[in-house]
């Protein structure tokens, strides 16, 4: 087979070997990089009637329950949030995915937006002690005060008990839950996987915006299930058992 494509190249014009090399060339760098198109945000096989399950959770199944404390000290269960739309992410102010969405505004543009809509927003660190992301409650605050940031509240699981129990991978990772506590969206942010810019932030495809905008207008999400993007959550080697 390598002799055919070889003979092929050989008796191609000079344009079609171009052509050719270009897309070996191509295909290099994608393979180089891990890419599969299929798990792209937003991609599945077969069409989107047949979407790829890509999250550790299944989307229209009841969302994980959870116990965590925020940076004031005030304890959070999901249970106690029926009735509201409620949004989990999964921050690290030391990873540059994170620190472009805070930079850039944008996450803060979406919590103002959303929680001005009666929705629920909840940050949340998984970083274990001594890895990047790990802060004190305090400096936590200050870190938030100071990006002008606007979620309901800031939730620290050091240990990643939570973090693991919704297979939060990478910060951000975003997952929305509705009224009746079913997960309604799991995956990236956006479509921006690569871009740092300002201007290419705030042009992507927010996919949490999108979600969003369909769930308070009582419509079902489309791509509710993406690949996200980011650093990876920096979890404690030993893993909780509580």
């Amino acid at each position: 087979m390598v002799n055919a494509v070889i003979r092929n190249f050989s008796s191609s014009s000079k344009s079609q070997q171009k052509l050719l090399a270009l897309l070996v060339l191509t295909l290099a760098v994608f393979l180089a990089n891990g890419y599969n198109p299929v798990s792209l945000p937003g991609m599945a096989k077969g069409g989107a009637d047949k979407q790829k399950k890509i999250g550790t959770l299944t989307v229209g199944k009841a969302a994980p329950d959870f116990k965590l404390n925020d940076v004031d000290g005030k304890t959070w269960r999901l249970k106690d949030l029926k009735g509201k739309v409620v949004v989990l992410e999964w921050f690290n102010h030391g990873c540059p995915f994170v620190k472009k969405h805070y930079d850039s505004g944008n996450m803060q543009s979406l919590q103002k937006r959303y929680t001005a809509k009666n929705v629920v927003w909840l940050s949340i660190c998984s970083s274990a002690e001594g890895n990047q992301g790990f802060e004190s409650a305090e400096k936590h605050k200050a870190m938030f005060r100071d990006k002008k940031s606007a979620p309901t509240a800031v939730l620290t699981d050091p240990t990643g008990r939570v973090g693991r129990l919704y297979g939060a991978k990478t910060t951000p990772h975003m997952f929305i839950i509705g009224k009746t506590g079913k997960l309604l969206y799991q995956g990236a942010i956006d479509n921006n996987a690569s871009g740092f810019s300002k201007e290419e932030v705030l042009k992507a495809d927010n996919y949490v915006a999108g979600a969003l905008d369909r769930i308070l207008a009582g419509k079902s999400v489309t791509d509710a299930d993406t690949k996200s993007y980011g650093c990876s959550v920096k979890y404690s080697k030993k893993k909780s058992v509580n």
